[in-house]
This record gives C-alpha cells, sequence and structure tokens, in this order.
C-alpha cells in the first residue's frame, strides 16, 4: 500500500492582500523645514481598502452634479415686460391675428424652450458610498506614495514667502519633486483644524488649495496630486471616527 504525500502550497496573496501590507508600511513625518521628525504606521482602517474604480467614478460625478449651477434663464412671454395691448383689432385689417407683441414669433418677444435656471442637477450621494470612495481614494494615495506628513503647521503671521520656502523645502525632503513646480492642482493641505494663517499664507498658489481634514472628499482629493496631512496622529483619529460605520 503506498500513501501519497499531500504537498500544500502557500496560497498566494491576492492583489488587496499585498496593497494593505504596502498601505500598512511606515510613513516618515517631516517639518516645515523639510527635515525628518519620525514616523507613523497608516491605519489598515483608513489606508487599506481596495481600489473601486466605478464607485470613485460615481461618487465624483456625482458631486460634480452637485455643485453644477443653473445660471442660463430665459424668459417666456409671460415674462418679458410690455405686450399688454393687442396690436390690432382681431378682424378687419387684413393681417394675421396677434394678441401680444410678447408672442415668441414677435422681435423682443418671450423664448420658446430656452434654458431655464429651474433645472435641477443633484444627486444622492449615500454615506455609505461617500466614505467607500473616500477610503478608497486615500488608499490609492497612499500605494502611490502621494501622501506626505507633517507634524504641523505654524506660521504667525500670514506670508505668502513662507508658504512657498514650506513647499520647496517639503518637495525636497520628501522626494516629490513637482510639489513646487506643478503649476496646477500641485498639492490639497488637510489642516487638522482651521487656521486663518496657514490658510492665507497658501492663499495665492493657484496650484495648492487648504481644507480642513474633517472636510476631506474624494473629489479634492483626486483633484490634487499630492496629499498633505497635517498633525498625522490627531488627523487620523478625525477620520476613523467620521468612516466609521454606525
Amino acid at each position: 500500500m503506498t500513501t501519497e504525500k499531500k504537498t500544500t502550497k502557500k496560497a498566494a496573496a491576492t492583489p488587496k492582500e499585498k496593497f494593505v501590507k504596502a498601505a500598512l508600511g511606515e510613513v516618515s513625518i517631516f517639518s516645515m523645514t523639510g527635515e525628518k521628525v519620525g514616523s507613523i504606521a497608516l491605519p489598515e482602517s483608513l489606508f487599506g481598502a481596495p481600489w473601486k474604480n466605478d464607485l470613485v467614478h460615481q461618487v465624483t460625478t456625482a458631486m460634480q452634479a452637485n455643485a453644477r449651477q443653473s445660471r442660463a434663464h430665459t424668459k417666456d412671454r409671460s415674462e418679458v415686460s410690455g405686450g399688454g395691448k393687442k396690436p390690432w383689432a382681431q378682424k378687419g385689417t387684413g393681417q394675421a391675428r396677434h394678441s401680444s407683441t410678447r408672442s415668441p414669433i414677435w422681435r423682443h418677444g418671450g423664448v420658446t424652450f430656452g434654458p431655464r435656471s429651474e433645472r435641477d442637477w443633484t444627486e444622492k450621494i449615500n454615506k455609505k458610498m461617500r466614505n467607500g470612495a473616500l477610503l478608497s481614494v486615500l488608499s490609492k494615495k497612499a500605494k502611490d506614495g502621494e501622501i506626505i506628513l507633517v507634524d504641523k503647521f505654524a506660521f504667525t503671521e500670514p506670508k505668502s514667502a513662507m508658504g512657498k520656502s514650506v513647499l520647496e523645502k517639503l518637495s525636497v525632503g520628501a522626494s516629490a519633486a513637482t510639489l513646487a513646480s506643478k503649476k496646477k492642482n500641485a498639492a490639497l493641505l488637510a489642516l487638522a483644524g482651521y487656521d486663518a494663517n496657514t490658510i492665507k499664507s497658501f492663499s495665492n498658489f493657484g496650484n495648492v488649495m487648504t481644507e480642513e481634514a474633517r472636510n476631506l472628499n474624494p473629489l479634492s482629493i483626486m483633484t490634487h496630486k499630492y496629499l498633505i496631512i497635517e498633525k498625522p496622529e490627531e488627523t487620523f483619529a478625525a477620520l476613523m471616527k467620521r468612516v466609521a460605520t454606525k
């Protein structure tokens, strides 16, 4: 009687498992001068989600639709001023009958089937969809190495020159070559809280946007190349509380 030896092969790691391991690595924390001052492990609950292209597309396009405004507006015959008097008698003139000079077939009359400001493009976004897209985008940024952590921004006064210097030093320290040179959508600064001096120091740069971390959304993150997060521990705690399933 022969016995066959069963050989057990170790299952290959799925793309999701590989991605989680990559996302949970240690990430350096820099100061405003671009020097490394520490490191922190990215929490799995924020940076361990798989990339969901369809979900991110659905949420971001819905957010763009919700931000769309109806500006174009034409007046119909009831809204155009004038035209209260009948131009001529109904019968006996030999001309076509008309009730008002503000009819759409008259010059200076109302517009037929023109654009109206009452049009509504808003779309509903469920909370789970929004949070799922946010986690997917954050994880993608971490995987691509486009997240820069800063211990804190400390501006004693609003100063654009200092803001520019900070970007240049972070660009060198974090090896993010295009952070200071990219002309459009270079970075999104996620602040731990409202800081007027920091916001004003970067407000003159068209390629940088500042936002409180609690207001981060998939669209703003995807729009910019780098995501700069201030006070990582505090920010991560706030984000995990926000996306926690209730």
